[in-house]
């Protein structure tokens, strides 16, 4: 479609009105709004942000603060992407037949019911971006959806199109397979890291041969990280179609500059590696990083895409994408930053807001889903050793939560802690990193705390 062929900069967040205007209005190309990793699925979370969706379908979202600043759209806006739930989370207030549906398909389908006709006479169309897949068999079954789907709105198939986050180490070697079955409704793949680490995490985590240094060190510079983003390159691009680049979760720091200048810094680089590297656009996660991530983007891209850059000079093999590392160091500072930001994340979670600003990183469901990865494997692994010898285990992981929970009642206050849901936090990290049984999502255990 023509409003799809310069994506360089993408914006992402949850759907509340004030966030939707503000993205749709940010510069960037295209707004995925997010009903997944930076959503707490609330009952009112989601019929809100359905709404929210919709007014902004029509172009009459509108929104008032309670200091009374006035939120409209601009004459020119990014176009509009949505991302439903994965396959693994369900809808516990819709049941068919006594069975909660799929959490992705009821996102999926309010959508389409509301918005398909209205988007496509607008002259553009329902665009989606697909989580959490980890074989080509979960794309025949979107495919057959949208096929389902188009036949039963009356609109032309071909009219959904979706870009699927290769964000499983599952997917990366099936990225082929993917394009293949979703044909006529491709739009590309995203290369989705923070996801894709957990991921290589939790599929290896009982492999004596595997472990990851501290989450900060493993980088989309590290070998198997820039394997998978290269190969995501070359096939899409021998296949026509977008491959984009991975999300910068850093965002704007308030009255510290030289703090800012190096988050600035850091997003600069990483967007010029992509743009240089052959991608077609890029993730941000803040307003104030679109005008960094469009500089990087259009000194290199002077056309919309890069799609005839075919990189046959890019050799990947599946030796390259399984060679993880760095493996060490494991620091204590690591740990204490893994269990700090689980808990905060969870902690707001718990009370509705999935997308979270900590440490002044944006951080959603998939690096708190790191975090307490990184710390069930470091408890079990013989290499889980700090660099003063010191193994990580059970007992260090409590004492040092306990630790950060007094540090995060310091930095809130005793109000905002006493009011907040820290404690249930705390108690639902501490029980998936310390049961034996790996907990395939944290956002199950999650959702049967929510109403």
């Amino acid at each position: 479609p023509a409003d799809l062929q310069d994506r360089r900069v993408e914006i992402t967040g949850p759907t509340d009105r004030k966030m939707v205007i503000n993205a749709l209005n940010s510069g960037a190309k295209v707004f995925m709004a997010d009903f997944e990793d930076a959503n707490t699925p609330t009952w009112a979370n989601l019929m809100e942000g359905q709404l929210n969706l919709a007014d902004a379908v029509r172009r009459t979202i509108e929104f008032t603060s309670p200091e009374g600043k006035a939120y409209r759209l601009k004459d020119q806006v990014a176009v509009l992407f949505v991302r439903p739930r994965g396959w693994h989370l369900p809808e516990k207030h819709f049941l068919v037949d006594g069975e909660p549906v799929s959490g992705g398909m009821f996102d999926f389908a309010l959508y389409m019911v509301h918005n398909a006709k209205e988007l496509l006479a607008r002259g553009s169309g329902p665009y989606f971006y697909l989580p959490k897949m980890e074989s080509h068999l979960e794309a025949r079954l979107w495919n057959d959806v949208f096929n389902f789907t188009q036949d039963a709105l009356g609109v032309p198939r071909g009219s959904i199109r979706a870009t699927v986050l290769i964000e499983t180490i599952l997917a990366a070697f099936e990225m082929e397979e993917i394009l293949f079955e979703l044909k006529e409704h491709s739009a590309g793949l995203n290369c989705g890291r923070w996801d894709y680490i957990f991921s290589c995490i939790k599929r290896f985590r009982n492999k004596p041969e595997f472990i990851l240094a501290d989450r900060a060190l493993v980088t989309m510079t590290t070998h198997f990280m820039r394997s998978y983003s290269l190969l995501c390159i070359k096939t899409c691009h021998r296949r026509g179609i977008h491959a984009m680049g991975g999300m910068a979760a850093q965002i704007p720091v308030k009255n510290d500059e030289k703090a800012n200048e190096e988050a600035f810094t850091k997003v600069r680089a990483d967007k010029e590696r992509e743009a240089t590297d052959g991608h077609d656009g890029t993730w941000v996660a803040h307003p104030g990083l679109v005008p960094t991530a469009l500089a990087a983007f259009d000194a290199v891209m002077k056309t919309p895409n890069q799609i005839d850059r075919k990189r046959e000079d890019v050799q990947v093999t599946a030796a390259d994408l399984l060679k993880f590392g760095p493996e060490e160091p494991i620091t204590e500072q690591g740990l204490r930053t893994n269990v700090s930001v689980g808990v905060q994340y969870l902690e707001s979670w718990l009370r509705g807001s999935g997308c979270v600003p900590i440490f002044n990183l944006m951080e959603d469901a998939a690096t708190a889903e790191i975090s307490r990865a990184q710390v069930w494997q470091w408890i079990r692994h013989p290499r889980g050793v700090l660099p003063d010898g010191r193994k990580v285990t059970k007992e260090l992981f409590r004492r040092v939560l306990q630790e950060q929970l007094a540090e995060i009642e310091t930095w809130v206050g005793p109000e905002r802690y006493r009011k907040g849901k820290y404690g249930e936090a705390a108690e639902l990290f501490d029980r998936i990193t310390t049961d034996e049984r790996f907990v395939e999502f944290l956002t199950l255990p999650g959702y049967e705390r929510l109403d």
